[in-house]
């Protein structure tokens, strides 16, 4: 039996992998940690928030005697830490609260598990915008060698932690693990990431915005797939062992943003029959704008038999639907 301590659980991926846990593992207990700021949603948690097996803590990962508190109090055996702030637009617009939670926090954790002398797994949940950008038509991928080269302030903070996993592991012997995903999509993911504001503005008849010209590239992964790769990863995996996690589905943001207007075109078609591809709109582009990321994830499809279970064309649709839920509920309005 686990008591996993998880860090940012009412956020996007937090609480999809908390729901994935839960139902997988009956045995299994887990506890929540988040500071609820804008981007958590402890409605994301509402199927399980009266399981025996889950509780919640409102604190913050720098806090100290919260975190030295439910380790002892709740005898945690291992900690996925998934606090982070993540949306690069606002790193770009100011980056205190994103050093502050990814750099600070991260460092928090590690010291206190030191000095308890923690001997469960810590697993660092990170991002392959660590690696900087690859060349738009450069037959190259990331992979665990990949050099560390952030192109913004998210990414910078990100790599931080992760170099700071690394140190703890490499002295102070922790049990430590770094994850370093795709872009994940899904469900529960907050309306200003890139799927959710195509999918809002589509439905408020507003413009659709795309930075640049959509050239863009970016390789998605469903985040049920990011939560079996997290899974192997906590209970198969040796210490110090790094795994950069992607689907091979490398999608132009045009074209992406296309396939979700055809499918809200067929799911609810408007009243004039125009396609919603005509409130695409162009806009600048966002600064330090990285061109391309790819993953070479045969190290975890290898050694710890990770394989995607959802294509990307049954993901998107299903993500789409769930919004169209939230719209329909008026929960989905433009901004």
């Amino acid at each position: 039996m686990k008591t996993i301590l998880v860090t940012g659980g009412a956020g996007f991926i937090g609480s999809n992998f908390i729901e994935y846990i839960l139902k997988k593992y009956s045995s299994y207990s887990i506890i929540n940690l988040d500071k609820l700021t804008y981007a958590a949603n402890l409605d994301n948690l509402n199927d399980i928030h009266k399981k025996v097996s889950y509780s919640f803590f409102q604190g913050d990962v720098c806090d100290n005697e919260i975190i030295k508190r439910i380790i002892s109090a709740c005898k945690i055996t291992d900690i996925v830490h998934f606090a982070a702030e993540s949306h690069v637009d606002n790193s770009i617009r100011s980056c205190d609260s994103f050093a502050k939670s990814n750099i600070l926090g991260t460092m928090t954790i590690l010291d206190i598990m030191k000095k308890m002398n923690f001997k469960g797994k810590f697993i660092q949940i990170s991002t392959d915008e660590v690696f900087g950008s690859l060349n738009l038509n450069e037959n190259s991928y990331f992979n665990e060698n990949s050099h560390y080269n952030p192109k913004n302030p998210y990414s910078a903070t990100k790599a931080s932690a992760d170099m700071l996993v690394k140190s703890y592991h490499a002295t102070y012997k922790l049990n430590t693990n770094i994850v370093n995903g795709s872009n994940n999509y899904g469900p529960n993911q907050h309306t200003e990431k890139f799927i959710p504001t195509i999918i809002k503005h589509a439905l408020n008849n507003s413009s659709i915005p795309i930075y640049g010209n959509g050239e863009n590239i970016r390789d998605w992964m469903y985040t049920k797939d990011f939560c079996y790769a997290i899974d192997l990863v906590l209970h198969n995996s040796s210490p110090g062992e790094q795994y950069v996690v992607g689907t091979n589905t490398e999608i132009r943001n045009i074209d992406l943003v296309n396939q979700i207007c055809d499918i809200l075109d067929e799911l609810m078609p408007k009243e004039d029959n125009t396609s919603y591809k005509e409130q695409i709109s162009f806009v600048d582009d966002r600064l330090g704008h990285d061109l391309r990321y790819a993953i070479d994830s045969d190290k975890i499809r290898y050694s710890l038999g990770w394989e995607p279970q959802i294509s990307f064309d049954e993901g998107i649709r299903e993500t789409v639907i769930h919004y169209l839920g939230l719209w329909e509920q008026g929960k989905l309005h433009a901004r």
